[in-house]
């Protein structure tokens, strides 16, 4: 069963991601299977990967959820390395 986060790292998280990194998420997005979303918003994560909502092109919507890059993790530090890994390997993908 994978690591779950207590509700206040959760709303850190996610505050974090879905105030300040909007183009992240995004690019996140796009990168690992839906190029064409729109827009996209982090909605959880556990210590298996992170939780995304893209919003698609059409209108409709699609829910992703991406494995961490470094494997499972159990801290809350390792989840911004974990999101810096997954931005830096789609800025590779995308260019």
């Amino acid at each position: 069963m994978p690591h779950t986060f207590d509700d206040a790292a959760l709303a850190d998280v996610l505050g974090h991601m879905n105030s300040d990194h909007t183009g992240d998420n995004l690019l996140i997005v796009r990168a690992v299977g839906r190029p064409e979303a729109v827009s996209a918003t982090m909605t959880g994560f556990d210590g298996e990967g992170g939780d995304w909502l893209a919003e698609l092109a059409d209108g409709t919507t699609a829910e992703l959820h991406v494995p961490w890059p470094g494997g499972p993790i159990t801290e809350r530090p390792e989840v911004r390395r974990e999101v810096v890994a997954l931005h830096d390997e789609a800025v590779r993908r995308l260019g």
